[in-house]
Order: structure tokens, then sequence, then C-alpha cells
């Protein structure tokens, strides 16, 4: 395969990477050891040094041992909004020789249930908010539940605008299995030995796939590990470094990104938990921020302030991000605004972030940018599985460090997501694309059902196989709708029983999804239909449904 791309990598800095061969976990001692009394993370004006970080990380982990049971090997669910009890619990898992199972703090029961009863997790580190989700698994599910209160991070006497869930003070549990955060930290519990190492699990994210049911991703410490120290020498990070961090600790991109490389650089960062553009622009102003990451929608909105002139933005250099492509007249304003363009990239779930980015110096619009460091990267015809020529799309396939291990507890997907040339194991993405004359890679569609909406993957199966809870529904096709603000949002295509025609209406449907699933997930859009388009086998025939909705938006412009 051709590497022209060489020709425009990054000045100074090697094809291929050595990378530690160190559980995660060391990274943070290294970081309190350097650096103690710096912040590493800043909260509504609350500072948490790396010093504060390490030993509160030490305590949590040493109290999971102990009070908990957690055993190496054990996974241990974590369902947070970002907040610095999130990076504690997340290294403290890890201290404790446990797997993280991070899970979007939007989870309703039904989903937290899946996650709790296929990773096997008996241990849930929680927020305040989200646990009342959560307690219906207390006893049957979960053995043992910790729960954090963000307002006990915060600094009392601020005057930035936060969300309730942020502000509320700490609620008094006393249900049975359920530990306040603040008493796991004062028994002052010292964990074990250290025991896993760089090629031992370190964390389970969970995608899903055209059959609906979430699927864990396997990744080690050394997956981990790569992705960061590329993040960290692509960028130029450096100690004295820092950023805006906006996007959620769930996604690996944020969890990377915003997370585990500025651990590894010892640099600090400034935690938002939810979006709001006056906010972001005020942080940047205060803290003199040198970089975020945003997905496009954030940046449509932040350039969209009618005051973002009141605030100096004069020190931030750099937003990068991906999940969506960034449109070219929106890319311009942002350039215009800082001085760079916007840098996109590329990655999945199952690659821990990316496998792609634009050089820093040489970026492409709506591209995914070149493969990364000791990353071989492809495309393929789906069906024959052979390489194609330069421009012609196909699907990306991968190959490099950090591409999981497979599926948890799932043989089958795993070995269809992988496929073997010229003797290396390759990824297959399932996104379709194509490569540049100059070695780019850009994303045309994607071979799997996966709805974007707003940097959030949504996917149809899923929702359609909740949907089906609903007494009124007989078959339902969920598809991808354009949206002005998310990119992309949910739309079902719903074939009501006969019993319950003109007796509901879309906005019924709408309501109770709203409140049966994330809100992410929930459609937004509902279409009546007397029958659902089928093939001679008798499947759904959902491509040609997204086909007319593209039609219908083209159409109306």
């Amino acid at each position: 395969m051709s590497r022209k791309y060489f020709e425009f990598w990054p000045k100074a800095l090697p094809h291929d990477l050595s990378v530690p061969a160190t559980n995660l976990f060391y990274n943070a001692t290294v970081a309190a050891t350097r650096y103690p009394d710096k912040p590493f993370i800043v909260f509504f004006e609350g500072v948490l040094t790396y010093s504060q970080f390490a030993q509160q990380s030490e305590q949590l982990a040493g109290y999971l041992q102990q009070d908990c049971g957690v055993q190496q090997g054990d996974r241990v669910l974590l369902v947070m909004q970002n907040s610095p009890q999130f990076i504690v619990s997340y290294y403290a898992i890890l201290r404790a020789n446990a797997i993280v199972v991070p899970v979007n703090p939007m989870s309703v029961t039904a989903e937290l249930e899946h996650y709790v009863q296929d990773s096997g997790a008996k241990v849930a580190l929680v927020a305040q908010e989200v646990y009342p989700q959560v307690k219906p698994l207390l006893g049957a599910k979960l053995d043992r539940v910790i729960v954090a209160t963000y307002s006990e991070y915060i600094l009392p006497s601020t005057q930035l605008r936060m969300p309730e869930a942020v502000s509320a003070p700490r609620q008094a549990i006393a249900d049975q299995g359920v530990t306040l955060w603040s008493a796991a930290l004062a028994a002052n519990r010292k964990p074990g030995e250290l025991r896993m190492g760089p090629d031992d699990l370190c964390v389970i994210p969970y995608s899903s796939g055209t059959t609906g049911r979430p699927k864990g991703c396997m990744l080690t410490h050394r997956n981990v590990m790569h992705t960061l120290v590329v993040n960290t020498v692509w960028f130029d990070g450096i100690q004295d470094s820092s950023q805006l961090v906006v996007l959620p600790f769930f996604h690996v991109t944020s969890m990377q990104g915003g997370m585990n490389a500025p651990i590894y650089q010892g640099s600090t960062i400034v935690l938002m938990c939810r979006w709001d553009r006056d906010v972001a622009a005020e942080l940047i102003q205060r803290y003199k921020l040198i970089s975020w990451t945003a997905i496009s929608t954030m940046v449509i909105d932040f350039l969209a302030n009618p005051r973002l002139n009141e605030y100096d933005l004069s020190s931030l250099q750099r937003v990068s991000g991906g999940g969506a492509a960034m449109p070219a007249a929106v890319g311009e304003r942002l350039q215009q605004l800082i001085g760079s363009p916007y840098i996109e990239g590329y990655g999945l779930t199952e690659t821990i972030a990316p496998t792609h980015i634009n050089p820093p110096d040489r970026p492409k619009r709506q591209c995914l940018g070149i493969p990364i460091c000791n990353t071989d990267s492809r495309v393929i015809d789906p069906d024959t599985l052979k390489e194609v020529p330069q421009g012609t799309i196909g699907e990306i396939v991968s190959h490099g460090p950090q591409i999981f291990r497979g599926y948890w507890r799932n043989d089958d997907a795993t070995r269809a997501a992988f496929i073997e040339i010229d003797g290396k194991r390759f990824f297959r993405t399932g996104d379709l694309g194509y490569v540049d004359p100059d070695g780019y890679f850009f994303l045309v569609d994607r071979l799997k059902r996966m709805i974007n909406a707003s940097g959030y993957k949504v996917w149809p199966a899923e929702v359609e196989a909740q949907m089906y809870q609903h007494p009124a529904i007989q078959e339902a096709c969920v598809i991808a709708s354009k949206d002005a603000h998310r990119g992309e949002t949910v739309k079902a295509v719903v074939v009501l029983r006969p019993s319950h025609k003109g007796k509901v209406s879309e906005n019924d449907i709408i309501e109770w999804t709203r409140q049966n699933m994330a809100v992410y997930k929930h459609p937004r859009v509902i279409e009546f239909v007397d029958a659902l388009p089928k093939s001679a086998t008798g499947k759904v025939q959902w491509r040609a449904l997204q086909e007319a909705e593209v039609a219908r938006a083209a159409k109306t412009g």
C-alpha cells in the first residue's frame, strides 16, 4: 500500500513509537511524583492536585478490595458524568487490579442491567443522580454501590453556571450495600500489590452493532497506552499544556485525549460535565486554556454565541475532534477566530480512539486524516475482501497496537470483526471510505447501521428492540434523519397494531421512548406506515427506508 502520506507526517515524529509497557496506573504515580502540588483537575473552581488525585485513587482502591471484595480481573461499573470522581474512580479500579466498565450516565435501568449482566460486574461506582436508575439492580445484580456527589469537589463560592446535578448537595442514602464516596475515602484503606501488566485487560467500553445488543470491547493496558501516547506526541503535548474537557469520559475520545493523555503528560484539565457555550468561553478566558477537543455541534453552537466577542479567547491554539465531519463554513469561521484549522481524527471504541488523525501542519477538511504511528490502514472491497485501488470506495480496515483484543464473551462477533491480510490481523470498521492521491482517508458512508447524533453512536437495532416493548407497536424500523443541530437524529418508522390505530399518536410514542431509553437514543421523529418494505426472505429493508429519507431531505432542502 502507498505511504505517500509520510510526506505530510508531523515534523520530527517517528513513524513507529516505543510505548511504555506498564499498567496505566503507573502514569498516575509518575505524575504525582513529578508534580505533586500542580493542579491536575479544575472543576467549577475546585482544584485537585496530582498528589491528591493519586492519594484518593489509592484510598478508593483499598476500599474496593477490602470492603467491596473486588478481586484481580473483576469488572467494575463506572457510571458518572465528567467529574474528578470519574477520574479517581477509573484509576482506583485499575489500582485494585480490576477492569473499568465505563457506561453512559444517561442510561436507564434496563440498559444498565445489560451492562451489569454481560460484564459480570458486582460493584459499581455511580453518581448521585444516576443512583435511582441503579438502585433496582442492587441486591439482585449488584452487591455493592459507591455513590459520589459532584458538589463535594467544586468551590462552594463559585459563580460559574452549573447543572443542577453538579450543585446538588449530598443526599443521605442508607440503602443496604451502598457506601457514600466520602465514607469510602475516609476509611483510608491501603490497596495490595499492583499486579496487572500491559497485556492484561484495562477497560471494557461497550460498542454496539447491527445485532442490537451493545458488546464489550476488550482493551488492554498496552492498547490504551498506545493512543494516549500518540495523542501526546502528535500534538506536541507537554506538562504545561492546559485544555478544556467537555466531551464525556465514558466515550473513548475524551477518555484518551481528555483524561489519560493529560495524566501521562502531567498537564492540567478544566472540566465541564454538560455543554454550555458561555461557561466554555469563560473557562478558556479565565484559565488561558490552550486546547479543546470538541465535536462539530459544539463548535457550531460556540460560534453562534452573540456574546462571543466579549471573551478573550487569544490563548486557544487548537481545537480538534471527530465523530462527524465539520461543515466547511464552520471550520473557516473557527480558523479565523483562533488562527489555526480544526484538526479532525477518526477512531472507534474498538480502537480506543484514533487510528487516523490529520497532520496539524497540513490538515484537510472533512477528512479522517492519515494512519497514526504503528498503524496500517487500508480500503478493501467488503465482498471480495481484496484491497481496492486509490480513490475507490470500500471498507476501511486497520491493524495496529491500539486494536482491541475482541468482544467480551462473544467469540462469533470477534471472528466476524477481523480479517487477515498479508499475514496481519485487520479490524473491519464497517465504515466505507476512500484514499485520496495524498494518502488521506475520507469517510463516505457506514456499512453498519449506525446513527451519529451529536457525536453519540445510536444503533438502530438496539432502539428497535426496546420499541417492541410498547404494546401499540407491531413493527418498527429505525433510520437516520437529517437534523440541522445534531447532524443526524433518530427516526422510527412504525406499524401500529390494528387495535391501537387512531388511539396512539406519534407524540405518545416519542414520549414513551424518552422515558424508556437514554435521551440521545430515543426517536425524535415518528412516522406511521401501514407496512414496512421487506425482502423475499421477510427481512425489513431498512436501507430502502433510509434512502427514501435521504431523498426526502434532499428534495426539501
